[in-house]
């Protein structure tokens, strides 16, 4: 798609100016902003950025979350040639520095006070910073900051140069070309500082578009975004294919309502990561725990009927009349139902990625009628390189390479992928940009994996993290800790998974259980407890996850080459891993090594065959206040399984 970001929202405000693009709910009702409002409001802005000084490609920062005047100052500063750098809002000052000083940042656009209030923080580190414009001036009044300023204040700027200077806003759009940088994303930077990986309204639309032709999506799409915007995947679904396809976007009030705006809003077109649905998922099965006999009864014999008919139906494979006529007489009693109390009552298409979704789960949703799907892609691909067919979804897959994608696996196992979406560079770091993109047009995806019979891409691990056992009965046994931790977390009582073995003579895990669902599964067997860590070392608990840990080390001995990876030893932490302790990037993927250095102590401990172990770790609160956690923790052996043959 050869254009720009800008010249999309001005056609779109041509053709349709009284349809709806954006939806923001305040005060618990839902305003509606038309493409026409939309184009005024990024040509007020944009006239007030250019009179405050922002310069053709110069970088802003946007920190926040989902909200139209938000979204309205990144097309803004696109119509100017200058580049949105959007940030996570639950990153800590320190995290934003390096970001701002290596993209010398000198206008920053935030969502509230927390966001000024962070700004303001790190302002002697970042000198270069001019000027902060705030979106909510709640609490702001008595603020006398040099070059802090509100939206509002800019916008009437803006109204006054554009109404002295008509033409001016679609002169400065159409200097644009589509190979112009768009906008920078920081990847979440596990091995060191963030990297920052540009990209041009090219790649960006190029991606959209594709991904937009593969699922026939059109402008009657509903979308709720409520994922960070700093996230390529929320900004891939509610930026670049929002302005490609012209749908609606609606923004929730705030994280805390997104549960109760999804069902109001009833998107047609959802993306969550597996998170989200395991989530989703597990409040469903503690309520059905707590329910009555006889719906419980009901619950569960309806399930049976959606596990073995719904996937079929999902997949256009025939079935039988009395298995159509159960299915919809549970479509009646309890999938439309839950559908509609999940909010996906109208979901056409649903995606999950990030991480591996468990079969289970992925079933589950299939089961009673939604779409769910999976997709395969990174920041530096622009999102889009695989993706599942509707009737082709398949749990240990992540789909087909789709228009304009091309793979090919590396003699040690690597996917590379070559399309229109790649970054442009990693921003001011040529010799990392080197290292991931070859001279004839090649991505290091970093990722291990091969192309199956069906020309469906499956992901093992990480390259760098696939090891080998060394000694033991396993010696040279492969080791692929993502994947044994992503089985782990296909059961829903746990959260987190942290899996050693590489260059050892066995696997050992460090799990975090997920509190709500363990508690209320302790609840349901009157076992007390006080707190996170006290139910974490319940040894009741402790029974618990090893079920489950030898439940995958069964599934593992199944696979020949996966065998050597069956975990022999585990312990429950103190204390939920968190990303403001550095545990967790903001994308909520475990940083191994950071780990396995900070709680030394435990892996040596499990490693020596150790039954407990002491430990005390410092940690951070949101007020950003410290404390510490301590706990003698347990340290408990489990079974594993000699390799076995799968069955045929």
């Amino acid at each position: 798609m050869k254009t720009t970001f800008p010249q999309l929202l001005l056609q779109h405000a041509a053709r349709r100016p009284q349809s709806p693009a954006l939806r923001e709910k305040e005060y618990g009702i839902w305003q509606t902003h038309t493409w026409a409002d939309l184009a005024q409001l990024v040509e007020t802005v944009a006239a007030g950025l250019h009179q405050a000084g922002l310069q053709r490609h110069e970088h802003m920062v946007v920190i926040g979350a989902n909200r139209p005047r938000l979204y309205a100052t990144m097309l803004a500063a696109q119509s100017l040639g200058a580049i949105p750098v959007p940030l996570y809002q639950d990153a800590v000052g320190a995290e934003c520095i390096f970001p701002l000083n290596n993209a010398e940042v000198r206008f920053c656009l935030v969502e509230d006070q927390e966001q000024v209030d962070k700004l303001l923080e790190i302002r002697e580190q970042c000198p270069q910073i001019a000027r902060i414009f705030y979106d909510d001036p709640r609490g702001l009044r008595n603020y006398k900051e040099e070059g802090l300023d509100a939206l509002d204040a800019l916008i009437e700027a803006g109204k006054a140069f554009a109404a002295k200077n008509p033409g001016w806003f679609q002169a400065e759009v159409a200097k644009s070309q589509p190979d112009d940088v768009a906008a920078m994303f920081f990847t979440s930077g596990t091995t060191g500082n963030p990297k920052g990986v540009v990209h041009t309204h090219s790649t960006l639309l190029d991606r959209a578009s594709a991904g937009a032709e593969f699922d026939k999506l059109t402008s009657n799409e509903e979308v709720l975004a409520y994922l960070p915007p700093a996230w390529i995947g929320q900004n891939i679904f509610s930026y670049a294919q929002w302005l490609a396809c012209g749908y609606v976007v609606n923004c929730p009030e705030s994280a805390s309502t997104v549960t109760i705006d999804l069902k109001e809003v009833g998107p047609t077109y959802y993306f969550a990561p597996p998170r989200i649905f395991e989530g989703l998922l597990t409040s469903v099965m503690i309520r059905m725990e707590d329910a009555g006999t006889l719906k419980r009864k009901m619950f569960e014999a309806c399930m049976s009927v959606a596990k073995r008919v719904g996937p079929a139906l999902m997949d256009g494979e025939a079935v039988s009349t009395i298995d159509k006529i159960k299915y919809a007489l549970g479509n009646l009693l309890v999938y439309g139902p839950l559908r509609n109390n999940l909010g996906f009552s109208r979901v056409r298409v649903a995606y999950t990625a990030g991480e591996a979704i468990g079969p289970d789960l992925f079933t589950f949703y299939r089961s009673i009628g939604i779409n769910l799907k999976q997709l395969y892609g990174s920041t530096e691909t622009a999102v889009f390189v695989c993706l599942q067919p509707d009737n082709q979804a398949r749990a240990d897959t992540v789909g087909v390479p789709i228009r304009g994608v091309q793979i090919k696996v590396a003699d040690n196992g690597e996917i590379l992928v070559k399309s229109a979406g790649l970054l442009k560079e990693y921003y001011k770091n040529p010799a990392a940009t080197a290292e991931v993109l070859t001279a004839d047009g090649w991505y290091h995806t970093s990722d291990a994996g091969f192309l199956d019979a069906h020309g469906h891409l499956k992901i093992i691990d990480r390259v760098k993290d696939v090891g080998r056992i060394q000694g033991g009965a396993n010696d040279g046994a492969m080791f692929a800790p993502k994947y044994v931790e992503n089985k782990l977390k296909f059961f829903p009582h746990i959260k987190e998974v942290v899996a050693l073995g590489d260059k050892r003579e066995k696997v050992c895990v460090m799990v975090n259980i997920d509190f709500d669902a363990v508690g209320n599964w302790a609840e349901r067997r009157n076992l007390p407890y006080a707190g996170y860590t006290d139910l974490a070392q319940k040894p009741e608990v402790y029974e618990l996850i090893r079920e489950c840990i030898e439940k995958v080390n069964a599934d593992l001995a199944t696979d020949a080459m996966l065998a050597g990876s069956q975990v022999s030893r585990f312990l429950v932490l103190h204390k939920e891993l968190d990303a403001d302790d550095g545990e967790l990037t903001r994308t909520n993927k475990v940083r191994r090594g950071f780990i396995a250095d900070k709680y030394g102590v435990l892996v040596d401990a499990l490693y020596a065959g150790r039954t407990e172990q002491y430990i005390e770790t410092q940690v951070k609160f949101e007020d950003g206040r410290t404390g510490s956690v301590s706990a003698t923790l347990k340290l408990m052996d489990t079974k594993t399984f000699p390799p076995v043959k799968s069955a045929a």
